[in-house]
């Protein structure tokens, strides 16, 4: 064969193999591929699993004991879990490379707390919402779609809080919501009475990490949805990616409302005081591959890409946040082994959902250690995977 004649095999070969539409696992299945025949590199694929399995979190499995050891300080001062907790299975994971699964390690099943990760879910659903016109900007101030006695925002420095500014999580809000004052998560000051007495700063200025705002926006949500928010994400995003029916969302047990008559939990975005998404691994990886493929599933945009693009801007004071919970890798500081566009979903413990557009990777590694543990993972894992 002439040289010309297999250049132009060879491009018409990539062509195709280009266009080869992506595959989506149906419910109850994923597609599994050796890696040697995705090219990749097994042995050091192998040792990437290894390496998450050695680092198990060493903070106790018993999630309520965990939360005690990691956020107890202020707890005394304003009572404790008010949320489900259960115990945690050992670390586990999978690696989806290129739509196929490649690698699994630990019990992927176990349906377990997922923390922060919630956080995700929340912001999808308040992006759902984005989509379907309830809310017209982010932009817009949320007290303005609050109906009459929800005060959330009735206060002069809570009133400026836009919908933005609780995504990005510089809302600064002010008060206390199902018992647990603003300052208590995460409490800035050397001593308890310094605590209360934090600075005020303007809404949109200031980045803070803070589950009580983040219940706040769910709360926020339920109240335009006039649904339950579980349910808005089953219907609109779980059931069509092909998602078990295991998942469950909490909230807390002093969280319930009246709204149109009926008694609705308003849930929780995280699992510092318990509650929050207990989910499996599969399940994860489905919701991670759908950000992979930028919203869509099996020819149904069911997360807009406008979205998606404005959950990965970073924000105004923390260039490495997007939405609640888009970790992102801005300047690769987050994580130096991977390339700057990919994000984490990150949730406390840590549950992990690493999603990398360059490598057509989604990952989701769970109960690895803090520290340097995840970014020592994912440099063997990229290693694995380029030749």
């Amino acid at each position: 064969m002439s040289r010309r004649r297999f250049v132009l095999l060879a491009s018409f070969v990539w062509t195709f193999a280009a266009a080869e539409p992506a595959y989506f696992p149906p419910r109850g299945d994923w597609q599994r591929a050796e890696p040697a025949a995705m090219g990749v590199d097994a042995a050091k694929l192998a040792e990437a699993v290894a390496y998450a399995q050695a680092h198990d979190n060493p903070l106790p499995r018993d999630q309520a004991l965990a939360l005690a050891q990691t956020f107890g300080k202020a707890e005394p001062y304003f009572g404790g879990q008010i949320g489900p907790t259960r115990e945690r299975a050992a670390a586990n994971g999978l690696v989806v490379y290129r739509g196929k699964l490649v690698a699994e390690w630990g019990d992927t099943r176990r349906v377990d707390m997922s923390h922060s990760v919630t956080k995700t879910f929340l912001s999808t659903v308040v992006g759902v919402a984005w989509q379907q016109g309830l809310i017209k900007s982010t932009d817009e101030r949320v007290a303005d779609a609050m109906p009459p006695g929800v005060d959330l925002f009735a206060t002069p420095h809570n009133a400026p809080i836009t919908w933005e500014h609780l995504l990005r999580q510089t809302s600064d809000w002010q008060g206390t919501l199902w018992g647990k004052p603003d300052w208590a998560d995460r409490p800035v000051g050397k001593t308890p009475e310094d605590w209360p007495n934090r600075p005020l700063y303007e809404p949109g200025r200031h980045y803070k990490y803070n589950d009580v705002r983040v219940n706040v926006l769910a709360l926020a949500a339920l109240q335009i949805w006039r649904r339950p928010l579980p349910e808005v994400l089953r219907e609109r995003v779980m059931d069509p990616i092909g998602a078990s029916s295991r998942w469950r969302w909490h909230g807390y047990d002093n969280s319930w409302v009246e709204l149109d008559g009926q008694r609705m939990q308003s849930v929780s975005g995280g699992g510092h005081w318990g509650g929050g998404m207990f989910i499996d691994a599969w399940d994860m990886a489905r919701f991670g591959y759908l950000h992979l493929r930028h919203g869509e599933w099996a020819g149904r945009q069911l997360i807009s890409r406008d979205w998606i693009t404005k959950a990965r801007q970073p924000g105004p004071d923390n260039a490495e946040y997007g939405y609640c919970n888009w970790f992102l890798n801005t300047g690769r500081k987050a994580l130096p082994a991977a390339p700057e566009s990919s994000v984490t979903f990150r949730g406390n413990g840590q549950n992990i959902i690493y999603i990398d557009w360059e490598n057509d990777i989604v990952a989701v590694v769970r109960w690895i250690d803090n520290g340097p543990a995840l970014n020592e993972f994912t440099a063997k894992l990229l290693a694995a995977v380029k030749r």
